[in-house]
Parts: structure tokens; C-alpha cells; sequence
């Protein structure tokens, strides 16, 4: 029987990956524990794992690291050896030095040098001796750390590959796969009927739409069942973190750890991917502006160890994810500050603190006297605010002073398929995403003499600044008589879309826009409708962004009833 080495290869990659993982969460937590006998046999049966799995598929130098931790493992099983910070840190290099090993040997296998490294050996060694005792002695394992930027992204660059690859991967339950099997058995029995009955002369027309009914059904059950197939929890997301939180912590003269709540709420496989950028530069933020050293926080009050929670919950058919931090709080007052002396806003502005908060994601922003490893450049945040709109999200801030702070993601369960919202301007179609969308009403009959693209109109008492999309996109030509506004809406906000149609609901499956087009203001992607025509996504927290602040600097302008 043919063995095809490749596939075993990849198998062995992420089973040891995730063992890796387990590893280093259990080892962190024997750290704040360090009588957990449960973690502590988790940290075991990983070596033990590796060893086995390495020496079978003849990667010895992996092998033989496995090895002597599992040794150095066995002598804090027998309480020969005291389980201190030292010791944690410098298993925790070797984790990442067996990280380091199996996709080197993976990517050679068998073909590259057997010899280990010299940072490597430095581990090896000081695991070997089962001793710390001088300081200089451990300076080359430090280096291996120190060398990831305290584990900034999570991983060192040289495993980003073997990551990435990581993440293409997904198991699925072969229940599941006998279920997709039999719908498209099913389905095409049911495209067969249907044919034949349309090739029938004289066939009753209710028999046709009742074959295309069923075929309907079975069809939409297909693509449900494929959606949750790439459905997967956040929680091994979130616990990459865990590593994260300590050694960034650790090497700013802070201690703190990470609190995981909602580990299985599900995520389309996609929107984990792109969760991981944002997720970082928000916790970086919490440990730097956020989390005080120990000594602040004992003469507040609070306990020396700080707290960062990563939650994740479902509400009105998003998910929800939140960075919370028992830290210092933001600054409001030299957040207005900074935005004054950088021109972002003016004296005579009345910010409410939403407002406020939100210039903390303008580009180019920071409240930090000093750049550091973690902050002070002003691109993080902005990045996350990109990154999040890009996934059809949202994000917002909360502060209390000298509690903490909470940063919000809002975000559709899938990139895949949207329920949308069609409208329709002159001969062009666009969506909406059904969840930013609040009501349509006809525009008044004053305001269709408007031609400049932009306006307000009195929404029951309150202002709705507008935006015509003919004018927005450059269409041309004349609008109807008719016209009607879509009033739709993110965190609070909203803005009226006058359109010349409204076409209503319908499932819209997401097409990527090409490069060329990334640049387009107020614009997602696309999708096929049923004509064959292509239809534009709206981007609606661009379109936001575009009115707020526009009305930074607003021209003279009334509000008409």
C-alpha cells in the first residue's frame, strides 16, 4: 500500500502544533498554579507525544529535545525540582524552540542539517543541567525569547508559514460530510425532475414550481450545512493570547494575565483569520496604556496582577468580541488634548465621549510621550478600526477612569452570504446589508430640488444627514419623481441613502473586488444577481465615517421639515 509521506508530514505538523499550544497555555498556567497536577500532566503527555511522533517519523534532533524536557517534566512530577518563574521561562523557550525544530523539519524532511542550532543547544543544555542558578547562563534563551519582540504577533516569523498553513486546515465531523453527500445525491435527483418536467410539452405549470420548490429546499439546507462546516470556535484564538499576556507583561516591569469567557462561541474560519492583527494591537494597548505596574496598582487598591478578558457572545445575529482591561481607563482629558494640538478637532466642538474615544482610532494618533515596543507610533488602533470595517464590523469604546476599559467588536457571522437590502439607482443596483438597515421612507418633495449631492432632513424631531448615491458615485443622468431615503445605521449613527428603487431583501453572496477597485469610497465588494448582472455591496461605516466627518467642519446649512 502506497503511503503518501506528504500527507502524514502535514498530519504530524498540526497535531504537534496544537500540542505546542496546549503546552505553553498549561505552562503559564502552572505558573500562576503551581500545584496543578492537571496542567502539569498536560505539559507532560505533550512531550511525551512529541518524542514518540518525532522518533517514528525519524526526526531525532526533535526527538531528543522532547526528550529532556520530558525529563526535566518528570523531575516536577516528583517534586525534585521547584516549579519557579526561571523554570517556566525557560521551558517556555523550549517550547518555542521545538516549534521552531518541527517546521524546519517538516519543510526539509530529511533533507536539511540534523545539527541543532546554537540558541537550541543553549536551552538544551541549561534543560540537561536542571539549573538557573547563574544569571549568565540563561542570557542566550532569553535572546531566543526576545527575539519574537516579546512574542508580539504571537508566533516567531519563521513559524508564520507553517501557521498559515495551519489555518487552511479544518476537521469536520463525518457526520456532517455524510449529510453534504447525500443533499447533493438528492439535489441531483431533484435538477433531473425539474428538467424533465420543463422538456414535458403541456406540463402543468404548479408541478414545474413545486419541482423548483423542492429543489429550493434542498439546495438551502446544502449551503446551511456548508456554512456551519466552516464554523469554528474562537477559543484556540483566544488562548494563543495567554503566552502573549504574560511575556508582554513581563517585559514592561508588569504582571497580568488572560481571562477567556465565550471559548466556543462559532466564527466563520475566515473572520478568525482576520481577527488575530486586531486582537493583538488592542491587548498591546491594554498591557502599555492600560494595565499599571504592580506598585500603582496596590497603592489604588486593586490587585498587583492585572486582568484582560477576552469575551465572545452572539447578539442580533452578530457575534460580539470585547478586549476588556481593569487598568487605568483612557484619558479623556489629555485625549482632547492631543486632538486639539494635532488640528482633529476644534475648540468650539462639543464632544460627547463616544466621540471622544473614537479619535483614539484616527490614524496617526497616540497619547504616548515616548514610542516603545508595544506603543506610541499611532498605528495601531487604526489599524483595528481598518481591519474590523473591512470584516463589515464595527468597533466602539468604553472608558471608566481608574477601572478599566472596553473595547467592542461587532461583526457578521460569515463573509460568505449576507441577507441585503437591493436598491436601485438608474440603471445600477446596490446592497445594503440587511442588519444596517432601519427604515425607508419617500424623501420630501422639497428636497428632491437638492442637487448637491448632500443634505438633512427632520427624522421625527431629529436631524438625518443624507447622501445621494447618484451624485456620490458619479452616475449621471436625471432622477425619477420618485425617490425614496434607506435610513441605515452602526453604533448609534445613522445616515439616510436616497435611492430611485427599492428592490427588498435577498440573499447576496459576497464576490471580492479586485485590487483595482479597493480604493473605492463607500464600497465592500459585489455580488451576482439573478439576472447576471453584478450588484455593489455598500460599505456603510465608510458612508458613516464619510458624513460624521464631514460634519467636523460643517458648511451653513438649515434643517428642513
Amino acid at each position: 500500500m502506497d503511503i503518501d509521506r506528504k500527507e502524514i508530514l502535514q498530519t504530524y505538523l498540526v497535531e504537534s502544533l496544537e500540542h505546542l499550544t496546549r503546552m505553553e497555555e498549561a505552562l503559564v498556567d502552572l505558573e500562576a498554579r503551581p500545584e496543578d497536577e492537571e496542567a502539569l500532566q498536560t505539559i507532560f503527555r505533550g512531550a511525551h507525544t512529541l518524542k514518540g511522533n518525532s522518533s517514528t517519523l525519524g526526526f531525532s534532533r526533535t526527538a531528543e529535545f522532547a526528550h529532556v524536557l520530558e525529563d526535566v517534566l518528570q523531575r516536577f512530577r516528583n517534586r525534585t525540582l521547584p516549579v519557579t518563574g526561571k523554570y517556566i521561562t525557560l521551558l517556555l523557550n523550549g517550547v518555542d524552540a521545538l516549534r521552531k525544530m518541527i517546521s524546519e523539519a517538516v519543510a526539509c524532511d530529511g533533507t536539511g542539517s540534523e545539527e541543532i542550532a546554537p540558541a537550541e543547544l543553549e536551552i538544551l543544555k541549561q534543560l540537561k543541567e536542571g539549573s538557573l542558578a547563574a544569571e549568565k547562563s540563561i542570557e542566550p534563551a532569553q535572546t531566543l525569547s526576545k527575539n519574537s519582540r516579546s512574542r508580539e504577533f504571537g508566533r516567531r516569523p519563521e513559524d508564520a508559514q507553517a501557521w498559515a498553513e495551519q489555518s487552511k486546515t479544518l476537521r469536520v465531523n463525518i457526520q456532517k460530510l455524510d449529510r453534504m453527500l447525500n443533499l447533493t445525491g438528492e439535489i441531483s435527483i431533484a435538477r433531473g425532475r425539474f428538467r424533465q418536467m420543463l422538456e414535458e410539452e403541456n406540463r402543468d405549470r404548479e408541478d414545474i414550481l413545486e419541482a423548483h420548490r423542492q429543489t429550493d429546499i434542498l439546495f438551502m439546507e446544502l449551503q446551511e450545512l456548508i456554512m456551519k462546516v466552516r464554523m469554528v470556535t474562537v477559543g484556540p484564538l483566544f488562548r494563543q493570547y495567554i503566552r502573549t499576556v504574560r511575556d508582554m507583561a513581563q517585559a514592561h516591569g508588569k504582571t497580568a494575565h488572560l481571562v477567556i469567557e465565550g471559548a466556543d462561541v462559532e466564527l466563520d474560519t475566515t473572520v478568525i483569520e482576520h481577527l488575530k492583527d486586531p486582537l493583538t494591537h488592542m491587548i498591546r494597548n491594554a498591557l502599555d496604556h492600560g494595565i499599571e505596574t504592580p506598585e500603582v496598582r496596590e497603592a489604588a487598591g486593586k490587585d498587583a496582577t492585572g486582568c484582560i478578558t477576552l469575551r465572545a457572545m452572539h447578539a442580533a445575529g452578530n457575534i460580539v468580541i470585547q478586549v476588556e482591561d481593569d487598568g487605568a481607563g483612557l484619558n479623556r482629558r489629555r485625549i482632547v488634548e492631543k486632538a486639539l494640538s494635532k488640528g482633529m478637532v476644534s475648540e468650539s466642538q462639543n464632544l460627547s465621549d463616544e466621540g471622544i474615544y473614537q479619535i483614539v482610532f484616527e490614524p496617526g494618533f497616540s497619547t504616548a510621550e515616548t514610542v516603545t515596543g508595544l506603543s506610541g507610533r499611532g498605528v495601531g488602533m487604526d489599524v483595528v478600526r481598518k481591519n474590523i470595517e473591512a470584516l463589515r464590523g464595527s468597533v466602539g469604546i468604553e472608558s471608566r477612569g481608574g477601572k478599566g476599559t472596553t473595547i467592542t467588536i461587532r461583526l457578521p457571522l460569515t463573509l460568505a452570504i449576507i441577507e441585503g437590502f437591493g436598491v436601485g439607482v438608474g440603471e445600477e443596483t446596490y446592497v445594503a446589508p440587511l442588519d444596517s438597515v432601519v427604515e425607508c421612507l419617500e424623501i420630501p418633495a422639497d428636497e428632491q430640488r437638492q442637487s448637491n449631492g448632500r443634505g438633512v432632513i427632520n427624522l421625527r424631531g431629529k436631524p438625518l444627514p443624507y447622501l445621494r448615491l447618484r451624485e456620490l458615485f458619479g452616475l449621471g443622468g436625471h432622477s425619477p419623481q420618485r425617490e425614496s431615503i434607506v435610513v441605515v445605521g452602526q453604533e448609534g449613527q445613522q445616515i439616510g441613502l436616497v435611492v430611485d428603487m427599492l428592490y427588498g431583501e435577498s440573499q447576496a453572496v459576497i464576490k471580492p473586488l479586485g485590487r483595482i477597485f479597493h480604493t473605492l469610497p463607500g464600497i465592500s465588494g459585489s455580488t451576482i444577481l439573478g439576472n447576471g448582472r453584478v450588484a455593489l455591496i455598500l460599505d456603510v461605516a465608510t458612508l458613516l465615517r464619510n458624513v460624521t466627518e464631514r460634519e467636523a467642519h460643517p458648511p451653513p446649512a438649515e434643517v428642513r421639515e
